[in-house]
């Protein structure tokens, strides 16, 4: 949710940022005309409230003809009164249900345009040329069938589409990726989570999941419980409804959860192998910050993502993500995407997000610094979604043989391997 304040002194603003994320430019004016209605009806009932009080004063002290004037004067005034309530609360809930719909103010230096317009800002790593060294690279799914790591096929038996077990050394890589992930963020200062898979509406539409993404969430309808797509979305909502005191911050959280997302509108992209699946597992950075540290904390988070990627020795790019592609939450996001060989581009592994106080602000997550009370920033990064960097890892790091390398950094959590060996069938 965005300042309101900022609304009516610079609608200008929230219109160009609605512009340049491709939605409804005209929701600014009615929320505008909302937000009017909701101030001055506040005014209307404050003005009744206290004629309705000085004249409860009067009436004590009033006799005859005058009392029942005063009498009749205070039954219309209370009828005026709980209409003006009636008003004023009307008005106000038509202003929340018209600020859940915007999304939050797309940062100036985003590049403006939809999923393909995203900017690249760097590379890293080298492409491996299989041709010169031999052989055809095989892809993960075939990889991790021969490794005995990957089944798809009893997945889709069990579960349908999208579904997958990992067995073997697939098992075992998960487990090695999650606790080398895990390490590095507990070195880095967070503090390591296991969250809840499964959260109210609160928590799913203060994080912006219950907008554009909603087609994306799995809802029980039974209890009126949400699935998560993230763990972003409990450790956003872990301080909801509190004051933290500003020489606590930076808060930092490192979630590890599993996560659910229908993949609605994805119908025949990535359908082979765990690319692009309903349920997976990952780790996630979660920072609660002043909102003057959120663009620094932004590259703190990114800085890290980097560091894993590296440290998995994968080739990658991190991009400046168009403002159309952002989500409702995010003001600016980067993505780094690591090199896929047998789909020869660049794919998305890990997410940063500065979310600024948008999230803060809708989960009442406030900060305290002497007197002031004020919404604080979120940010949220991607450190290891585990399906996706599975294949990275495979793809990148077969051999002639239908082996697949350790990376030196994963070596100490998979008791010594430095190679997974194709399996006897």
């Amino acid at each position: 949710m965005i300042d309101l304040r900022l609304l009516r002194e610079d609608p200008d603003r929230v219109r160009a940022s609605q512009r340049a994320r491709g939605e409804d430019v005209a929701l600014v004016d009615a929320l505008l005309s909302a937000d009017e209605r909701r101030r001055s009806s506040g005014v209307r009932f404050d003005e009744l409230r206290s004629e309705q009080k000085s004249l409860g004063k009067l009436i004590p002290k009033a006799s005859g003809d005058e009392k029942a004037e005063l009498l009749k004067k205070a039954g219309q005034l209370a009828a005026d009164v709980k209409a003006a309530d009636a008003e004023q609360h009307e008005a106000d809930e038509e202003t929340k249900r018209l600020a859940l719909q915007l999304g939050n103010l797309v940062h100036p230096d985003v590049p403006v345009g939809g999923e393909e317009d995203f900017v690249v800002l760097e590379t890293h790593g080298t492409i491996r040329d299989f041709g010169a060294e031999g052989f055809e690279p095989k892809d993960h799914l075939e990889l991790g069938e021969a490794l005995g790591a990957i089944d798809v096929e009893r997945g889709a038996k069990v579960s349908g589409s999208r579904f997958y077990y990992l067995t073997g050394v697939g098992a075992l890589l998960e487990l090695a990726l999650v606790n080398a992930a895990i390490a590095q963020a507990t070195e880095a200062g967070f503090v390591p989570m296991l969250t809840p898979a499964l959260v109210r509406p609160r928590a799913m539409e203060g994080t912006g999941f219950l907008g554009q993404a909603a087609e994306n969430v799995y809802h029980l309808e039974k209890d009126d419980y949400y699935l998560v797509g993230t763990s972003e979305v409990p450790l956003a909502a872990y301080h909801m409804d509190e004051i933290l005191e500003a020489d606590q911050l930076p808060l930092r959280y490192a979630g590890f959860s599993p996560c659910f997302r229908r993949e609605a509108g994805t119908y025949g992209k990535d359908t082979r192998g765990i690319f692009r699946v309903h349920q997976f597992d990952k780790v996630e950075m979660f920072s609660y910050v002043a909102p003057e540290d959120a663009e620094n904390e932004h590259k703190r988070l990114l800085d890290w993502e980097k560091q894993w990627l590296t440290g998995l020795e994968l080739p990658f790019q991190v991009i400046d993500v168009a403002s159309g592609d952002l989500g409702a939450s995010a003001s600016r996001k980067y993505d780094c995407e690591a090199w896929i060989p047998t789909q020869g581009k660049y794919r998305e592994l890990t997410s940063a997000s500065n979310c600024d106080s948008f999230q803060a602000r809708r989960l009442a997550v406030r900060m305290r610094d002497g007197k002031k009370v004020q919404p604080l920033a979120t940010l949220n990064g991607t450190l290891c979604a585990v399906p996706r960097t599975i294949v990275a890892i495979l793809e990148n790091h077969q051999q002639a043989d239908g082996s697949v390398r350790v990376p030196a950094m994963l070596r100490p959590y998979l008791g010594g391997r430095e190679v997974l060996e194709p399996v006897a069938k």
